[in-house]
């Protein structure tokens, strides 16, 4: 057994899961290579990327970082990530050459994890996005190459810039001319990632693995055990919690049918989408995180809301939606809804951190970006993004820095440079992505 986080699997009816890095396993992959002289060291849990993506940018005055390591300073906004100083990037004054002076919103959207120069009018043109360059080359290690979750449905038209709407709704494409499919309902998340069909729908996914679980634990540690435990129990509570949310989708879907309407062009909670959009954005993070953990992919995009978002956050005491609320952006109101989504990554982190690989975590060999596609929404200023950084991929990416390129010259201070080091630490080597040709310094 050569990579016990890729081959230890559990399976099922019509189901396989990959468990979590088990010490017992990986003692028996060292006997096995001393009995058979072999010398290789067994080898090393998976890397996983997570984009997180934010429209409409933040509130400017509470986005900074000082210091480094455990005695980072942060700013208000950035508080939720306090606990992951010392795993987190603060990383100021990128920017995506093609997103600026083409017109505001689609055109500065369409295009932040790709660079590609986007094509205005009824064809789609743009580029692949990072996250699917990665998944081409990881992808064939796993059942999915990928996955792209959303929590608000896309929206269609086109903009008085005469960009499609397209490029507000999708930030991960399969190439040029085509947005990966992006899902926004949890239920359908989670069978799309377990081959949950038909029946199966009905059948919890632990228990058409439980034989097979309960066969594994007798061959591992006491401390395995414990660990098998937790993370069955972990995927139990996710699984219960999608239970609550499939019911909504489909008596959505019966009645548009009925009534003769798409469920993209019906509002929230009529199209079945959760109602409360904290449950709905901690579910998708959870998918993610289950995701890596079960080894079912190592490339997720999540689109916690979309450029030109209608979103409503009654629970932060603010009274417009968030693309007018954006048009605010230095008010109290709208620093609440920054961090607000910044808690989302460190939910995600959270839940990343607390499953260990060895002498590791998931989060320690994963790397979460969190982009928006412009700095300020009332200016519309995409001349620069707020990216952050957590997790250290296994050590490649050292973490704990805040890093401000602004006064670095265009040329050296491209998103995609960023990409391209990014891949480099994902074993993917690229000589150009988007507009870029060199690796991003001092990373």
């Amino acid at each position: 057994m050569k990579n016990p986080s890729r081959r230890t699997l559990l399976f099922g009816a019509g189901v396989t899961m990959g468990l979590p890095w088990l010490e017992s396993l990986q003692a028996q992959d060292e006997q096995a290579a001393s009995a058979t002289d072999d010398q290789s060291a067994p080898a090393n849990p998976p890397k996983r990327f997570a984009a997180l993506f934010m429209g409409n940018g933040i509130n400017g005055d509470h986005w900074w970082a000082k210091g480094s390591g455990a005695e980072m300073e942060l700013s208000r906004t950035l508080e939720p990530l306090a606990p992951f100083r010392d795993k987190l990037n603060v990383i100021n004054g990128l920017f995506n050459h093609n997103a600026t002076g083409v017109g505001i919103h689609p055109g500065q959207t369409g295009n932040i994890l790709s660079g590609a120069a986007l094509q205005k009018g009824a064809v789609l043109k743009g580029g692949i996005s990072v996250d699917q360059v990665i998944a081409a080359h990881v992808g064939t290690e796993t059942p999915q190459s990928s996955i792209v979750l959303g929590c608000e449905q896309p929206i269609t038209g086109y903009h008085e810039t005469n960009f499609s709407m397209a490029y507000s709704s999708h930030i991960s494409w399969h190439d040029a001319n085509s947005p990966v499919p992006m899902e926004t309902y949890p239920s359908l998340a989670f069978d799309s990632l377990f081959d949950n069909h038909g029946s199966r729908r009905q059948q919890s996914i632990l228990d058409r693995v439980m034989e097979h679980a309960a066969s594994m634990q007798r061959q591992v540690s006491e401390s395995d055990r414990s660990r098998i435990d937790e993370y069955l129990n972990s995927v139990r509570e996710v699984e219960k919690r999608i239970e609550k949310t499939r019911s909504l989708q489909q008596k959505a879907t019966e009645r548009a049918q009925q009534n003769g309407k798409s469920l993209v062009t019906m509002k929230r909670p009529d199209n079945g989408l959760p109602e409360d959009i904290r449950e709905h954005m901690k579910l998708m993070c959870d998918i993610i995180a289950m995701a890596f953990q079960t080894d079912r992919t190592r490339v997720a995009t999540l689109l916690l809301c979309r450029d030109l978002s209608g979103l409503f956050y009654p629970f932060l005491d603010v009274r417009e939606a968030h693309h007018p609320a954006s048009h605010d952006d230095l008010s109290d109101a709208y620093e609440r809804v920054s961090r607000f989504y910044v808690s989302q990554l460190a939910h995600l982190a959270t839940r990343l951190s607390e499953m260990r690989e060895g002498e590791s975590t998931v989060l320690d060999n994963s790397c979460l970006m969190f982009v928006s596609n412009m700095w300020s929404g009332s200016k519309h200023d995409s001349t620069k993004v707020p990216l952050l950084l957590v997790g250290g991929l296994q050590g490649t990416l050292q973490t704990g820095r805040a890093l401000d390129y602004r006064e670095r010259g265009d040329d050296n201070r491209k998103l995609c440079s960023l990409y391209l080091s990014l891949m480099d630490r994902m074993g993917i080597q690229q000589p150009h992505f988007g507009d870029a040709e060199s690796r991003l310094a001092d990373l």
